[in-house]
């Protein structure tokens, strides 16, 4: 670490040149507790940024719930319910996109100021090589908590329609009205009104926008390029295995 490097280089001269008798004992200890002054302001500064404006509001962003699933006896129609998660998702949706963009702020502020400390000229500063893998480390972790929010929620989804695996036995409230209609014309049969096709297709419906909220989140270090061009976080989640496993569970829950 350059800064580290840059503070032993200060103390240097107490270990090797100064003695008891020397004349300059008190600029030497001036200038280390300058040093040490200088580097707990840095250490402070970087640790605000990190821990109040980037890792907060990724585990904030992480726990996003991108579904609003109806939890008491309330009932709805399948246009009805459909509308209420677009509309619910939306709202999810700018918010998670500034939060993206807050964090990828807050990552940029926090290189310039490792970057800014101003180092002995003997010390090498801190390499290119370096600045680019802490900025893809944030760039992943942003990855993750919008895998995270969206796999969670289409996992609620599924849990609230299909219930979960090996769980004791439960009663799960329905959310849709559906009618049975008996057929008065001999046969005596009855059918479903909306039909279980209809069913399952506002479902899909449902998980497909809550896969679609990261479309407007758009990937780091683009700003340079026009902004209907820049790649969004959707292009990897969608490709995520767990996130087409659960898809898949959803589109033939019913």
């Amino acid at each position: 670490m350059p800064h580290l490097e840059d503070l032993e280089y200060k103390l240097r001269p107490g270990m090797v040149t100064l003695t008891w008798t020397s004349m300059n004992i008190d600029g030497y200890l001036h200038h280390v507790h300058q040093g040490l002054a200088k580097l707990e302001q840095l250490i402070i500064n970087i640790n605000d940024i990190m821990e109040n404006r980037i890792e907060n509001n990724l585990k904030a962003l992480s726990k996003t719930v991108l579904v609003n699933l109806p939890q008491e006896a309330n009932t709805y129609t399948l246009d009805d319910f459909v509308k209420m998660q677009e509309e619910w998702i939306d709202n999810e949706s700018k918010k998670l996109k500034s939060k993206n963009y807050e964090v990828e702020g807050a990552v940029e502020d926090l290189i310039q100021t490792i970057c800014s400390y101003q180092l002995d000229q003997h010390v090498e500063p801190i390499s290119a090589e370096e600045i680019q893998k802490l900025s893809k480390y944030y760039n992943w972790s942003m990855y993750q908590a919008l895998l995270h929010a969206t796999k969670y929620s289409l996992n609620l989804m599924k849990e609230r329609i299909c219930g979960r695996r090996n769980a004791p036995k439960q009663v799960l409230k329905p959310f849709f009205e559906v009618d049975v209609h008996l057929n008065l014309d001999g046969t005596g049969e009855c059918t479903l009104k909306p039909s279980l096709e209809d069913v399952q297709s506002a479902i899909n419906r449902a998980a497909s926008h809550v896969l679609k909220s990261t479309k407007q989140v758009q990937n780091w270090n683009q700003k340079d390029q026009p902004e209907d061009e820049r790649e969004p976080f959707y292009d990897w989640i969608a490709k995520d295995k767990e996130i087409v496993k659960v898809i898949l569970l959803l589109t033939g829950s019913i």
